[in-house]
């Protein structure tokens, strides 16, 4: 068999696991021939590919990035002004001409929309989940999530001694646009004493409400993780800057805010993620090597499902207010916003 990987949508650590982890139990273990597709899906519609090898797909396993470089294509977008005529039918051309009897598609939400509607064209397709937000529905976690808790955590646990040392209360944006996976985890170990979330809303007064009762009692700095979807209107380009100043005009606690942004997404993967990623990877190969097309590879619990493509594409996986963390951090004393 022939096969074909490419990357598409945001880097996360771990996606070089994963081409290798597909490529080398493909060549290794199933003889299969594999194909690298640069640049997502803009490498079908340029036919810009190369032949991945046993030796090249060797060295990579701990990078951050990915050796195929991306793109945020989507084919089945309407623009107006496209004069490459119909996308997903260069796609196929490419596919067919190529000759491959599958199409591996590394990538999140909108990837995994897109591979679910190249299924439905009648083309072999598997998926593979990747984002380090963790919201892909059908699949317990992702990887690069865990390398982004990790990242954000250990930023948290070193602002807690600034906050300390200037009795300040610090405000931490994290990534998640619709999800708050990461600002809850890292919120949650890093010892935040606010976290916000896209899922539950917020009410400034009662956060404020809780930083002067944690000072009253004798607490003078604050840390607060918000994730970068909170719903703030129009009123700033970053939540954490509406929020800081919202914290200091309602509490006169000097107040100071760090955004993390894209260091969250760059980097080596954690052990955890290139273990995730090699078993998704290897699965992806086995659902090909036994004809399983039109799944993504999936997490249940601790073992390496699948799930049909028609039921992820379109469906976000978000946070609820009963997990588990929400709950005991509540028990604590931690404030969510409420």
């Amino acid at each position: 068999m022939k096969i074909g990987i490419l990357t598409s949508g945001g880097d996360c650590p771990g996606i070089n696991a994963t081409i290798r982890g597909v490529g080398k139990t493909a060549i290794m273990h199933y003889g299969m021939e594999v194909i690298g597709i640069h640049s997502g899906f803009i490498g079908l519609l340029n036919k810009d590919v190369e032949a991945l090898t046993e030796r090249s797909l060797s060295g990579i396993l701990n990078l951050g990035g990915t050796i195929l470089g991306t793109s945020r294509e989507k084919p089945f977008r309407k623009i107006l002004e496209d004069s490459d005529g119909d996308k997903p039918q260069k796609i196929y051309e490419t596919y067919r001409d190529l000759g491959l009897d599958c199409l591996v598609c590394i990538g999140g939400n909108g990837t995994q929309k897109t591979a679910s509607r190249l299924s439905g064209m009648g083309f072999n397709i598997i998926g593979v989940p990747k984002t380090i937000d963790n919201d892909v529905w059908g699949t317990d976690i992702t990887f690069g999530f865990d390398t982004a808790v990790g990242i954000a955590t250990d930023a948290i646990d070193r602002l807690h001694s600034t906050a300390s040392s200037h009795k300040r209360v610090m405000v931490v944006e994290v990534m998640g646009h619709h999800a708050g996976w990461i600002a809850l985890y890292a919120g949650m170990a890093g010892g935040a004493d606010v976290i916000l979330l896209p899922e539950l809303g917020f009410d400034i007064n009662k956060v404020n409400e809780a930083i002067l009762d944690r000072a009253h009692r004798g607490k003078p700095y604050s840390i607060v993780v918000v994730a970068e979807g909170i719903d703030i209107g129009e009123k700033s380009p970053h939540p954490s800057s509406y929020i800081t100043q919202a914290i200091a005009e309602g509490t006169g606690i000097e107040t100071r805010d760090t955004v993390l942004g894209y260091i969250q997404r760059g980097g080596n993967p954690s052990p955890f993620d290139r273990n995730l990623a090699t078993r998704l990877g290897g699965h992806a190969a086995e659902l090909i090597a036994n004809k399983e097309f039109g799944k993504m590879v999936c997490m249940r619990g601790d073992e390496v499902a699948s799930v049909a493509l028609s039921e992820v594409g379109g469906k976000l996986k978000v946070v609820t207010p009963e997990h588990d963390l929400i709950r005991q951090g509540e028990r604590m004393g931690i404030n969510f916003g409420h």
